[in-house]
């Protein structure tokens, strides 16, 4: 058995977590001139979380409240989107997407936007 076949799962995993973290770098490296631009910067994180700390100028709205929230966020600006690790601000991405927003962008962890 040759090693990719007996290794894809991890291989496939390896590489989806890279795509995140460069993903994430791209955004990161947008930042400056999305803040410029006068983009909304949201914390899908849990109220509690975002208590423990946060970054400035951020609104707290969590994945769970997002679906019911979502009309707080304008469509015609920049939404940055960040949480833990990423992976709620994907969801939430997603989420966005498909109620009509184009410009929804997923930073990753809450530190990249600091």
């Amino acid at each position: 058995m040759s090693f990719i076949e007996q290794y894809w799962p991890i291989l496939a995993l390896a590489l989806w977590f890279g795509y995140k973290w460069w993903a994430a770098k791209q955004v990161v490296r947008m930042l400056p001139e999305l803040r410029q631009n006068g983009a909304v910067f949201v914390d899908v994180r849990s109220a509690g979380e975002f208590s423990m700390g946060n970054a400035p100028g951020s609104i707290n709205i969590p994945l769970n409240e997002l679906p019911s929230r979502s009309a707080e966020l304008p469509k015609d600006r920049d939404v940055v989107l960040f949480c833990a690790s990423g992976s709620r601000s994907g969801m939430a991405k997603m989420m966005l997407k498909s109620k009509g927003f184009k410009k929804v962008h997923n930073a990753g962890t809450w530190g990249n936007v600091c």
